[in-house]
């Protein structure tokens, strides 16, 4: 749904993209098997029902739902106040009208309101791929180390293979770095109006409609 993912590595190997493709490639490789290690020791070492990023966020939820109060219509569904505003709650879909029980999948502020009330166990109403031994079962693979490239076993039809360049020319200028944004991810330039007059468009030093 976002391309958190895309841009994380995108600004990790921003600098490798200029190496050699072998060398790329290389790169990539010893990137993911520091990821991949770091996150299993992670998994391993944690000690609570779901990972410790997940178990962080749900603690934060719960201080934000302090304040809340919760008003039951039946056994699985709720209203919870926040103020002056109010968000409607139902356990059995793991929906809630803020949206973010159901897309997360990890109880938001309004969701755990109605859980602490009624002494309910939260690790049910997460996802089970937040678990621990979901984690765990998710790296459990290592990304193999290359071995030196005096050690590689090359099938003779890959090495009489001829490579040829690609056709066409390239483009002028440097090449892109930055990946082109769709529109919907564009910021919209920020609206302002002048303070004397309130109309937009132009601000109170060229103002025309200045009292005389």
């Amino acid at each position: 749904m976002t391309s958190n993912i895309v841009e994380s590595i995108n600004a990790t190997n921003k600098d490798a993209r200029k190496l050699p493709v072998m060398r790329l490639l290389e790169y990539m490789t010893n990137l993911l098997q520091q990821w991949n290690n770091k996150n299993r020791k992670s998994a391993m070492e944690t000690s609570t029902e779901l990972g410790e990023k997940y178990d962080k966020l749900l603690r934060e939820n719960l201080i934000a739902s302090e304040q809340m109060t919760e008003s039951p219509a039946t056994e699985q569904l709720y209203t919870v106040f926040e103020g002056v505003r109010r968000n409607i709650v139902c356990l059995e879909e793991g929906t809630c009208s803020c949206r973010k029980f159901q897309m997360d999948e990890l109880l938001c502020p309004h969701a755990w309101a109605v859980l602490k009330n009624q002494h309910l166990k939260p690790g049910q109403y997460c996802s089970f791929y937040y678990k621990k031994d979901k984690l765990l079962k998710t790296y459990e693979f290592p990304v193999n180390p290359i071995p030196d490239e005096s050690l590689w076993v090359i099938p003779i039809e890959v090495m009489e293979d001829v490579i040829l360049p690609p056709e066409g020319r390239r483009n002028a200028g440097r090449p892109r770095k930055e990946r082109l944004r769709p529109a919907s991810e564009k910021e919209s330039k920020r609206a302002f109006s002048c303070s004397v007059c309130g109309q937009g468009g132009h601000n109170r030093k060229i103002c025309r409609n200045k009292p005389k």
